[in-house]
């Protein structure tokens, strides 16, 4: 499983012209899953993303996590994470987990996000996204389940 976390002070995303999640200050999450990832990895992705000390403190050092700044969560799912660009020029996506397994673990992170997140927004599995953010910093963090 891979994140892909940015740091805003604003972001949306939009499907068919109309605007489907917003957040202010937190982190815009690009989520993608891959065959062999589960519940339990999940698990442990969101806790290490939540618990992540990325925002600035009084003393302008990134001392504090997402809920000490009281942030959001804007989430959208995206299997080009999982491009393999090793041959030729035309990405392979065949590493990404199936469409079925993906969307099932995308609104299992949404669901868990949202027991310990006040504000989570998310994206549509599948549909032509258009996401607009102001990245803070900026600030991007990749986590990858493989190395946790």
């Amino acid at each position: 499983m891979r994140f892909v976390i940015q740091r805003v002070q604003r972001a949306s995303v939009t499907v068919d012209n109309e605007v489907i999640g917003k957040i202010d200050r937190g982190y815009m999450v690009l989520i993608g899953v891959c065959d062999s990832d589960d519940e339990a990895v999940a698990d442990k992705m969101v806790d290490k993303m939540i618990k992540l000390r990325i925002n600035e403190d009084a003393q302008g050092k990134t001392n504090l996590s997402l809920a000490d700044v009281g942030g959001g969560l804007l989430l959208i799912s995206q299997f080009t994470l999982y491009a393999n660009c090793k041959k030729g020029n035309r990405p392979s996506f065949v590493e990404a987990g199936s469409p079925d397994k993906a969307n099932a673990l995308y609104e299992y992170i949404i669901d868990r996000c949202r027991k310990s997140v006040p504000v989570v927004e998310k994206g549509s599995f599948g549909a032509h996204m258009e996401v607009e953010l102001i990245n803070d910093g900026p600030f991007t963090i990749v986590l990858d389940s493989d190395r946790l």
